[in-house]
This record gives C-alpha cells, structure tokens and sequence, in this order.
C-alpha cells in the first residue's frame, strides 16, 4: 500500500509540474529572449538559450524614448497602481462594514446590484464613463484612473471583506460598544485588525490589475511621458518601421518583478483565514 502511495504522489507531482512548466513557459520564453539579439529571436524561437547572450535589450529599453527614460514608465505606474489600491482597499473595507453590521433600508438591494456589477464587462461601461469623464475635463489625467477606485466599484472586494467580518463575532462589537467605543472606533479598533487577511488579498489583487490595465491608460492618457508601463510597452512595435522586440520582452520581464515580489511576500495571506486565537477563553 505504501509503495502505492508513493508512486501516486510521485505521479501526481510530475503531472502538476508539467503542467505548471508548460503555463509559465511564455513567460519563461520572453524572459530568455530579453538576452538574445533582438534580430535572432524569431530565428531561434525553439531555443531557450540565448546566442549569443547580450544585455543590449535591457539598456536599450532603459533608454526609453523622446529623451523620456522607461524608468519613469515605471514610476508612473508605481503611482496610479499604489494610490488606486489605497482607495480600493479603504472603501471597499468601509463599504463591507456597513453590509456586515448594519440593517437599513434597500440593503439587499444594494447588495444584489453590487453583485450585479460583478457580472457586467467593463466594455459595457466603457463609452458611457469615457463620455462623463470627458466632461468633467479629467481626459488626459491620471484621475479617470484613480479617483473612481476610491468609491468601492469593485463588488469583488466589497464581497471578499463583507465575508469576513461577518465571520467575526458581533459579541467583540458589543464588547466594545460597553468600553465606549463608537462605531468608527469599533471599525479601527477591533475589525480592521481582524480582517487584515482580507485587506492584503484585495490589495495584492488590486495592484496587479492596475499594473496590468491597458485598457484604461489607452482611453484616458494622451501624453507618452505619462503612459504606464503596460501602455508604454507598445511603443517598441512600431507598424510603419522596425520593432525592437528585444527591448520589449526585456522591459516587459521588469515589468512583471512589482507583481512577483508582492505576491511572494505576502502569499501567506491569500490562504490565511481570520485570525481567532484571541478569542479563546
């Protein structure tokens, strides 16, 4: 039975690291490319190793363009990605609050067209939203990018926190109610702690969309000096000339380090539950 065991796991490992090689091998692709000749990738496109191995593509892209280093890209993004999460994160927790431990009018059905707008694709909002902010002048800006993300839209995460606090028990609030505390109070005090789990995953998540989002920058950034790395990215492909695919695939390999770095220091948090070891007794 032992032997048969083993052999089950040892079959099982191997199939789900198969797997897992082959859904990282385009990143793995692109991260090997970035130190080959930019005029040889095609040409050796079955092959990992790069040769000649060069680092041309990483100083080329660091150069940026218009005199504009990509490194500003970065910092661009770093900015829009950092304050959005900020703001999605606060109103998303202070929204959740509300739906956990408060009964009002309309609740449910505030509840259900949260919900609602969890189903609806973002195409569908699209030429409505562009036309109001076009009329409040904030085209061009980053605020179509920020500014929204502080108003909870994204159900998701008003969902994800809302669970949570309601797993708390509501005996801690009226515990604190006792010693005086108001309801602000009970929120800083005694939730927010408790739901940090819930405040890293949507944060973690949060960034990485930001990062991520083309869409949004493509619509609502017209200056290339503001352009965030994912819209930046493009302007080494140019239709009309030549592209320089190995300086793309080299700054497209920094540009995935923010996402991996966050995700592996706070992975732990993506799988924790809340926290009830002070509870006992």
């Amino acid at each position: 039975m032992k032997a048969k065991k083993r052999i089950r796991d040892v079959v099982y490992h191997v199939i789900v690291f198969g797997i897992g090689i082959l859904m990282i091998y385009p990143l793995i692709w692109m991260f090997m490319s970035s130190f080959k000749e930019t005029k040889t990738i095609f040409q050796t496109a079955g092959s990992l190793i790069p040769n000649p191995f060069t680092l041309d593509n990483y100083i080329n892209g660091l150069k940026g363009f218009a005199k504009v280093p990509f490194l500003v890209f970065f910092k661009n993004s770093l900015f829009i990605s950092v304050v959005a999460t900020i703001g999605t994160v606060i109103s998303s927790a202070v929204v959740a609050y509300g739906f956990a431990r408060f009964d009002f009018k309309g609740k449910k059905i505030l509840f259900a067209a949260m919900l609602l707008s969890m189903m609806l694709p973002a195409q569908v909002l699209m030429i409505p939203q562009y036309l109001w902010y076009q009329k409040l002048g904030w085209v061009g800006s980053y605020l179509p990018l920020i500014v929204p993300y502080f108003f909870a839209i994204q159900g998701f995460f008003v969902y994800l926190m809302t669970n949570f606090i309601e797993g708390i028990p509501k005996e801690l609030d009226e515990a604190a109610k006792i010693d005086g505390c108001s309801y602000p109070q009970i929120f800083g005090r005694v939730i927010l702690p408790l739901i940090t789990p819930a405040i890293v995953t949507g944060g973690i998540f949060s960034f990485m969309w930001r990062w991520d989002d083309f869409l949004s920058a493509l619509l609502y950034v017209n200056k290339s000096i503001k352009y965030p790395v994912s819209l930046a990215l493009k302007l080494f492909c140019d239709p009309g000339s030549s592209s320089d695919y190995g300086a793309m695939f080299a700054m497209a390999s920094l540009s995935i380090l923010p996402s991996v770095i966050i995700f592996i220091f706070f992975q732990k948090y993506l799988v924790e539950g809340i926290s009830t070891s002070g509870l006992k007794g």
